[in-house]
């Protein structure tokens, strides 16, 4: 079995990371789109046909399941690309992390910290409202953290305390924060320096989801699962090959083999 998974560059990993995790039975194909990065400042239209393209990357590359491992192109075309590719199923980041937001949260006030786009969209307060009206959802939209991580974060004065500009504009009476980008993850620890909150990464609720579809497609199928010592990744990037490598060899602490430059831009 094959898991697709993409995003707009390096953040995507921190879901990568997590999948790897539960899943021993499944090659994976990772999609950097590094070269179009940050996602968050483009328009929905333009999202939309990045994303397409990649579907038909992965579609092409014969993966089982996709997984858009970043929440603004899961808010700005998650629906485009089911109603596009039938065959396999979609899997976004927002679901998984609301979901998890709710069971987390005691005083039903929940914090967002994203891309500007994703914040525009409202789909953490949509979703978070579908599950449970009774939650109140603060979103905050963070256009430089994206293309800072996609470089390579230093931990310095200067990053800290614009960091802690975007922090400090939630409410402080919120007792969860939902990190709603996949590059967040990558300065977790920043993160958590800075505010005394119950902490979510959509990208564990995302890895349970992918395990369960996978299950029950070799079900459906009749698929054998054989476990693996390692499974194989191979990641296509759009960009700078040695900078995504040298960010995300850092964030996963292994070294990135089978690194190319898909066919398409």
């Amino acid at each position: 079995m094959r898991i697709g998974v993409f995003d707009s560059g390096v953040g995507g990993l921190s879901v990568l990371k997590k999948i790897k995790e539960k899943v021993d039975f499944a090659d994976i194909i990772y999609y950097g789109d590094s070269i179009n990065s940050p996602y968050g400042s483009k328009s929905i239209e333009e999202i939309q046909e990045l994303c397409l393209k990649i579907g038909e990357f992965l579609i092409d590359n014969q993966v089982n399941i996709i997984v858009i491992a970043c929440n603004t192109a899961t808010a700005a075309a998650l629906d485009v690309l089911r109603e596009r590719f039938t065959s396999v199923p979609i899997i976004g980041v927002v679901h998984p992390g609301a979901t998890m937001a709710i069971k987390q949260s005691k005083n039903k006030k929940i914090g967002v910290l994203s891309t500007p786009l994703t914040a525009k969209s409202g789909v953490y307060k949509k979703v978070i409202k579908e599950l449970n009206p009774k939650y109140e959802v603060f979103q905050k939209g963070c256009e430089l953290l994206c293309p800072m991580i996609e470089r390579g974060w230093e931990s310095n004065e200067k990053n800290t305390e614009l960091l802690k500009g975007y922090i400090d504009q939630l409410p402080k009476e919120i007792d969860t924060l939902i990190l709603g980008c996949t590059h967040y993850p990558l300065i977790r620890e920043e993160i958590e320096k800075l505010i005394d909150k119950k902490i979510v990464d959509p990208a564990e609720e995302t890895a349970m989801y992918v395990l369960f579809e996978l299950n029950r497609l070799a079900l459906k199928t009749g698929v054998k699962k054989i476990r693996k010592d390692r499974v194989n990744i191979d990641y296509f990037v759009t960009g700078d090959i040695k900078k995504f490598k040298e960010v995300g060899e850092r964030f996963l602490g292994e070294e990135l083999l089978n690194v190319y430059q898909p066919l398409i831009g």
